[in-house]
């Protein structure tokens, strides 16, 4: 009976291994391959997620959490945020801002991979101690002995290089002002001076009889204001007409569907 339920979970872990296996794979690929960044990022949140799974089946239930909560819902998902706020599109990533940095980040993934393949090599040639004397103790227990004791100079040393890079990139983004900055009544007056709209616009569809975003308002004579819709979706082409003879031939079919379901109504009385 023993046998038969060990035999039962080896096949149940194989068959999970492969199957989500192949899946993180995929959104690896995924990740590098495709042209849009929102989509290479959703595809690394999928495989992070498929690795915290893999760490709960091998009873690494912290590293899982962790998988889950820090990397995958507070990092992917603010990468994933300030990509769609920003707006980065493919023609941005083909620009290198960086002399070379393609060939190094492939001889950078070469050498991880070489380092990975050395390294499952080489514990695969090791004696396992197993999950039940790694976790006696407690798997948060055990993990926390191991990297302040055994692994504690990996461990500052990677502490210090995401500092580094956190210092690094606020120092790449801070900028220097040259000049005082402006006023609030002087930007008004620039405003002024250059012709631009002064008053706030209508929203979209306001005066417009539908009150919808691809549908830009009315100003008081009457007149379409392009600026009061999204130009992304003027770009698309899926801003909806509001002109005059739109508006007219809208009017006259709500006056002939009323007709007839007046006299609908009559027939019925």
């Amino acid at each position: 009976m023993t046998t038969s339920l060990a035999a039962d979970a080896s096949t149940g872990e194989a068959v999970q291994f492969w199957i989500l296996g192949t899946v993180a794979v995929l959104g690896a690929l995924s990740t590098i391959l495709m042209k849009r960044a929102v989509h290479s990022a959703l595809s690394l949140a999928g495989t992070m997620i498929i690795l915290a799974v893999f760490y709960l089946a091998n009873g690494a239930y912290f590293l899982g959490v962790v998988q889950i909560v820090v990397y995958t819902g507070a990092i992917m998902m603010l990468f994933l945020f300030v990509v769609m706020l920003v707006g980065v599109t493919a023609a941005d990533s083909l620009k290198e801002t960086l002399k070379g940095q393609r060939w190094l980040a492939a001889a950078c993934g070469l050498g991880f991979g070489i380092l990975l393949i050395a390294g499952i090599g080489h514990a695969s040639l090791r004696h396992f101690n197993g999950l039940g004397e790694a976790n006696a103790g407690g798997n948060v227990q055990g993990l926390a002995a191991l990297i302040f004791t055994k692994y504690v100079f990996a461990f500052e040393v990677t502490g210090a290089l995401l500092i580094t890079a956190a210092v690094g990139a606020m120092v790449l983004t801070h900028r220097e002002r040259t000049e005082r900055a402006k006023t609030q009544r002087e930007q008004s007056e620039a405003r002024i001076r250059e012709g631009k709209q002064i008053p706030p616009l209508p929203a979209p569809g306001v005066y417009a009889r539908h009150n919808a975003v691809d549908i830009p308002g009315l100003l008081p004579d009457g007149t379409p204001s392009e600026l009061t819709v999204n130009p992304t979706l003027r770009e698309r082409g899926q801003i909806r007409d509001v002109s005059g003879e739109a508006l007219a031939e809208l009017k006259a079919l709500e006056q002939r569907a009323e007709e007839r379901l007046g006299r609908s109504e009559e027939a019925k009385r």
